[in-house]
């Protein structure tokens, strides 16, 4: 796998994101000998038509995707604010208060789980993959193992994962999980290098390719962290070289786009930039970014929080829907959505009703905001805190 990776990043990229002609020019008949192109049939597999479906099926009008795939560690530091030990059974009582709020479905179109999850079982032995199509929730499922330091980068990282992949891909299939996701970043105040962005790109496609052999629609996911002090200017032009990079890779690796979901950062300043954005700026410099690099192929955009507050994210989802979309442009969030549920919930069986209705009230609004139609009148102080935590891990 190290071998073949190596090879296919040394590579030249695409000539239309800056990268150099690897032939020469030439000229007379010999130029078009040179030039002809062999047509070479997108790999398509027994999958395809499944794909596409759970693709538009999770893009599906005024919903998005609801994010509890923290791996234990990440799952841990949460309940730890409310009190609560990471244990399996704590774990298993905040997730399933999740994925069993009644009338979750109107809002949500897919829900992520990490391995241990999508195993699990209510307290009433109902699996919770069971739970989720009762609801017509699509089940997905976090394949990567994580982020590891980049050797020869400026202190960036890589993600770890494909080993294994397809055969565990294959199991959660059978599980259930129709959708996964990988998530890899990138960092400005790194540079980025070339190295670290070649490397996400790769890592993205390849896992993308093997997850639609397994009948899984891949998520590709480039998370742009907002460490920094750059203004969105930056934000942008890093944002530009990384999906061009993407993309390229995915055709390479015979990707359908049709039969895959983009999960990106929104494109704003720096989290320590001195100025701060509004939601039609970032909606602008987002959506500048979408249409000059996004296939209008793929089916969905389910942004990601990135740390922002609730009402944050959902006021910028909102801002880039006030005009129609090449895309169904959606949320993919986490925190966002489960903040207030959390601090409401306290670990306390008494409140899982009142910590499930916090749930819906967040999924209706950036329902409303996936349609356009949000407004922030009524929101709570706790929805406007925001969550960025410097050099974030999943």
């Amino acid at each position: 796998m190290a071998c073949v990776s190596f090879a296919k990043l040394n590579a030249p990229s695409s000539s239309w994101i800056g990268g150099q002609q690897s032939l020469p020019q030439r000229s007379g008949s010999s130029a078009r000998l040179a030039t002809r192109r062999v047509s070479l049939p997108i790999r398509a597999g027994t999958y395809t038509d499944e794909l596409i479906k759970t693709a538009k099926t999770i893009a599906s009008p005024g919903r998005g995707i609801l994010a509890i795939d923290e791996s234990n560690a990440t799952c841990g530091k949460r309940l730890s604010s409310i009190g609560l030990d990471n244990t399996e059974p704590n774990r298993q009582a905040y997730r399933q208060l999740l994925l069993t709020t009644p009338g979750l479905g109107e809002y949500i179109s897919g829900a992520i789980l990490f391995e241990e999850t999508l195993y699990q079982s209510t307290t009433d032995r109902k699996k919770f993959v069971d739970v989720l199509h009762d609801q017509k929730i699509v089940p997905g499922i976090k394949v990567d193992k994580g982020l590891v330091p980049l050797p020869g980068s400026n202190n960036e990282s890589w993600c770890q994962g494909l080993d294994g992949l397809s055969s565990r891909s294959a199991e959660y299939y059978k599980q259930g999980a129709r959708f996964a996701k990988w998530r890899t970043v990138v960092s400005i105040p790194c540079g980025p290098s070339a190295l670290a962005v070649k490397e996400a790109a790769w890592g993205l496609a390849r896992y993308a390719a093997i997850s639609q052999d397994n009948g899984l629609v891949p998520i590709v996911e480039p998370e742009i962290l907002l460490d920094g002090d750059h203004p969105i200017e930056r934000t942008l032009e890093v944002a530009e070289k990384v999906w061009a990079e993407v993309f390229y890779y995915l055709a390479e690796n015979n990707v359908i786009f049709e039969g895959i979901l983009l999960k990106p950062s929104m494109v704003t300043p720096g989290a320590e930039h001195k100025e701060r954005a509004n939601p039609e700026t970032i909606a602008k410099y987002t959506l500048t970014m979408l249409k000059r690099r996004v296939p209008p192929a793929v089916p969905g955009i389910m942004f990601l929080s990135g740390g922002q507050s609730e009402m944050e994210a959902t006021l910028n989802l909102h801002a880039m829907n006030q005009s129609p979309n090449p895309w169904h442009v959606s949320f993919s969030y986490a925190r966002a959505l489960q903040n207030t549920v959390l601090k409401t919930w306290q670990g306390r069986p008494e409140n899982v009703e009142a910590a499930q209705k916090a749930l819906l009230v967040r999924a209706k609004a950036n329902s409303l905001a996936q349609l356009g139609k949000y407004s922030a009148e009524g929101e709570s102080e706790e929805a406007k805190k925001g969550m960025f935590v410097k050099g974030y891990t999943y």
